[in-house]
Formats: structure tokens, C-alpha cells, sequence
């Protein structure tokens, strides 16, 4: 049985916000925005080149969880200097990259509600394995 990863729903207080941030700030593609009935909206942005979205809006149950409760999302990147430094210069406010060993090394931030999210570089993940 294969089975793919495909949204990830992330709880926020301000669904205009949160578009903004993951939309502008991160780069994330926005895929849907729509509201399908009278307050009940639907948003989903997809990195570049992944196969997994975030989703968030209003009036579902997938919806409902606490704002900020979401921990350590990761975003692989091919260069953790360089993404954070781009990030960085859109206005995120990443923190250091931290080398935990063994070709890994992190570089968290956080959406405007609290929810976390890392860059991760893999140094064995480069090129034509990234």
C-alpha cells in the first residue's frame, strides 16, 4: 500500500495573516483560497517543490486545533545558509543554524500565531539526491 503525505492543517487565529506570511514571507504557492459555504473557507500553500501543503481557514473540524500548538514543521533545503538568508531579508526571523551532527543542521522560526518550523539540511541530500 503506498499512501503520500498531502496537507498538513495548521491551526491560526487570522486566516489573511497567516496567507501573508506563508504566501509572501516563506514563498509557499498559493493553491486554493476559496470559501466553499457561508464561513467556512479553505486556504492551502505548498512550498516550492514539495509535494506536502499546509492548509488553515475556518469553519471545519481539521481547522479547530489551538493556534501555535503545530512543532517543528520541517522545510528540507538543499543550503540552510542560504535559505535562511533569504528568508531572513523577507523579514522572517529565523534563528542560528545549528549543527546537530552528522551532516544535519537547523535553522527554526515561527508563523505569526507560534506554530514552528525548521530548515533542515541533510549534507547527504545535494544535487541530483535533493
Amino acid at each position: 500500500m503506498q499512501m503520500k503525505l498531502e496537507l498538513v492543517p495548521v491551526p491560526v487565529t487570522d486566516v489573511d495573516r497567516a496567507r501573508a506570511f506563508y504566501a509572501d514571507a516563506l514563498g509557499f504557492h498559493l493553491d486554493v483560497d476559496v470559501e466553499v459555504a457561508p464561513g467556512v473557507r479553505v486556504v492551502q500553500l505548498t512550498p516550492p517543490g514539495s509535494g506536502c501543503s499546509v492548509g488553515f481557514g475556518t469553519g471545519l473540524p481539521a481547522y479547530d486545533g489551538e493556534p501555535g500548538s503545530v512543532r517543528a514543521l520541517h522545510l528540507v533545503v538543499a543550503d540552510v545558509d542560504a535559505a535562511r538568508a533569504e528568508l531572513v531579508g523577507r523579514g522572517v526571523d529565523v534563528g542560528p543554524v545549528v549543527d546537530v551532527g552528522g551532516g544535519v543542521r537547523y535553522a527554526g522560526f515561527a508563523d505569526p500565531d507560534g506554530n514552528t518550523l525548521e530548515l533542515q539540511e541533510m549534507a547527504w541530500r545535494r544535487g541530483d539526491t535533493f
